[in-house]
């Protein structure tokens, strides 16, 4: 005990010299929703003398309008005085920040400094953060033909919900953010038509990082879904960007005569259960890519569907895939036939699990022209002209949590179309290329795009 005792030294600098160092130059908070409390940042502070220091002030600056607060050995506030750190030791110091309004529809950047004054000196360390007013929609039914416009981004709690009867736009550039276990419920009519340059987004309310450089947008599971009611058609979506959901889209219809959803140009993506379930319901898809769910891609039980020129494909990244890429059930839960028609046409299925529940269509109703499998198999009266046994050669490289379903040079997509399969609203896709300017008809959502000499 003497002995261990003798090696700690109690001394307390005064030197100006002898100073502290940082983990970090920056606490960088990304983007903040005012009002809202933000996640917690941590940073070290080092002495790294031998002697201990004694750090007579740590504080908030107070430069900008944002409020930034810390927790220092377990208390908080914006500041504290006398705090000794041993000499060859350290300290966490926590940051969390509570921005106010900053009365504009884009973010505001806000910085900061949080002070340490040691001996007379003064350290610092910077914060960051980007401040973004919303619209908050707290279980909300909207009862009458609204608009939800591209300024300041929504904030969805609870459900959101499109009343009967009544028809709400979507304008380009808009973004709905949702929060945990927040859904959209359409019983009305939804149009929602963004465009190249202003597509429309729906996805959780975490914009931050989760670790480094990563950012939430790889989490599945952030928000619950939009789920479209029997007895809901006519709605419409193109160029919208959905990512982060755990139900994915869910579309249930009474008559599968009348159309219930029609997409052009759109992302599903990044489902914990499913990206797209259709219950007897006419789903038309065209440009549209479906990816990475933990069970299923698309779901159907019954219904009308044609996909043209759409890429459904599955590299989820949280767990092992329990179902394949497309699941087709023939049967209602009382043992009826559910019926089926229409096509999947110019279409990629591809990924880390079987792209079909089942061996092969034979009256089903469903027809695949031109279709590419990672799988081998043949051609039949239900499979027509599709390429089998291909690799797509995505961008994709899941190990660096890049999801980019173009196509490499090489791909056994490129020109394997049909272009009279393609109608005209499908010629240009999502990044604005001309599917009718080659030759050749790519397959999937993306035309192939040569990559650059080096």
């Amino acid at each position: 005990m003497l002995s261990l005792t003798a090696c700690i030294d109690d001394e307390v600098s005064t030197s100006s010299s002898d100073l502290l160092t940082f983990s970090t130059d920056t606490v960088a908070f990304d983007t903040v929703i005012t009002r809202q409390g933000s996640p917690t940042k941590q940073f070290l502070v080092y002495n790294k003398g031998k002697k201990s220091l004694n750090i007579s002030s740590i504080r908030v600056a107070g430069e900008s309008k944002g409020h930034f607060f810390l927790n220092v050995d377990g208390v908080k506030g914006d500041e504290f005085h006398d705090i000794e750190v041993r000499g060859n030791d350290s300290i966490y110091v926590f940051v969390e920040s509570l921005l106010d309004p900053t009365n504009q529809d884009e973010p505001e950047y806000l910085e900061d400094n949080i002070e340490f004054v040691t001996n007379g000196v003064t350290q610092k360390v910077a914060v960051t953060a980007w401040g973004q007013d919303v619209i908050i929609l707290n279980d909300t039914t909207l009862a009458e033909p609204t608009h939800l416009t591209a300024g300041k981004p929504y904030l969805v709690y609870g459900t959101l919900t499109v009343d009967t009867l009544i028809h709400v736009t979507i304008d380009p550039g808009a973004t709905l953010l949702f929060h945990d276990k927040a859904s959209m419920l359409v019983k009305g009519r939804l149009t929602a038509r963004g465009t190249q340059d202003k597509p429309i987004t729906l996805r959780g309310d975490r914009l931050d990082h989760v670790v480094g450089e990563i950012g939430y947008d790889i989490m599945s599971g952030q928000w619950d879904g939009v789920y479209f009611n029997y007895g809901s058609y006519g709605n419409e979506l193109a160029h919208v960007i959905m990512r982060g959901s755990y139900s994915g889209m869910q579309v249930f219809s009474y008559d599968m005569n009348h159309r219930s959803l029609y997409m052009l140009n759109c992302v599903l993506h990044n489902s914990t259960f499913l990206n797209l379930l259709g219950v007897n319901a006419w789903i038309d898809a065209e440009g549209t890519e479906l990816s990475d769910a933990g069970v299923v891609v698309a779901d159907f039980l019954g219904g009308k569907l044609n996909f043209t020129n759409c890429t459904l494909a599955n590299y989820y990244l949280f767990a092992a895939i329990e179902g394949p890429i497309l699941n087709l059930e023939t049967e209602y839960e009382d043992g009826t036939v559910a019926p089926f028609q229409g096509s999947f046409n110019n279409c990629i299925f591809y990924g880390n699990t079987s792209e079909l529940n089942m061996s092969h269509l034979d009256n089903v109703g469903i027809y695949m022209r031109n279709c590419l499998f990672k799988s081998s198999g043949e051609d039949d009266d239900f499979f027509i002209n599709c390429v089998w046994d291909a690799d797509p050669k995505f961008y994709t490289e899941r190990e660096k949590y890049i999801f980019d379903y173009r196509l490499h040079d090489g791909s056994d997509a490129i020109a394997r179309g049909d272009r009279s399969l393609c109608p005209a609203t499908a010629r240009y896709d999502r990044y604005g290329q001309d599917r009718f300017a080659s030759e050749g008809h790519d397959l999937g959502a993306y035309v192939w795009v040569p990559e650059p000499v080096e």
